[in-house]
């Protein structure tokens, strides 16, 4: 009965060590890679300016209208703040070799609901038929006082 005892204990620890291999909630996740390039802000906190999924989609952090050469946002007002993020979404999108033209939903915080309008005439300038999905929220306070941040998903 012993050797049988220990056959059974031998497979079943066999079982369990391939289900938790094979289980991608208990592996590392090697498919997915951090996207970073030197034309779009540095990420400030703990997260990346993008991540390729590894299955077809890349996810673009907020990006702030933050001129990555010096660091301040653009002179004027939500127009101006649009462009920019708008600018280092595309910079990042083409780190990972896509376009605007890949993106297929984003993401527009706004400081005041009141600038839609102004900033949805610069955004309709970026993006074409089939325009991206899109959420556009107002929010209490971005970063650094920001009037708009921009995120998108993109799909190769």
């Amino acid at each position: 009965m012993k050797p049988f005892c220990n056959l059974f204990l031998a497979l079943s620890l066999l079982s369990l060590a391939f289900s938790c291999s094979s289980n991608p909630q208990n592996q590392n996740n090697t498919m997915k890679q951090r996207i970073n390039t030197a034309n779009a802000p540095a990420a400030i906190g703990p997260y990346s300016q993008a991540i390729d999924s590894g299955h077809g989609l890349i996810f673009v952090s907020g990006q702030l209208p933050i001129n990555p050469a010096t660091g301040a946002f653009p002179e004027g007002g939500v127009q101006e703040q649009t462009k920019q993020s708008i600018e280092n979404a595309a910079a990042i999108l083409e780190a990972a070799g896509l376009s605007l033209a890949n993106v297929v939903k984003t993401t527009v915080f706004l400081a005041d609901m009141g600038d839609f309008a102004a900033m949805n005439e610069v955004y309709a300038q970026y993006f074409s038929e089939p325009f991206p999905a899109r959420s556009a929220v107002a929010v209490k306070t971005l970063p650094k006082n920001a009037l708009v941040e921009i995120e998108c998903i993109a799909a190769r």
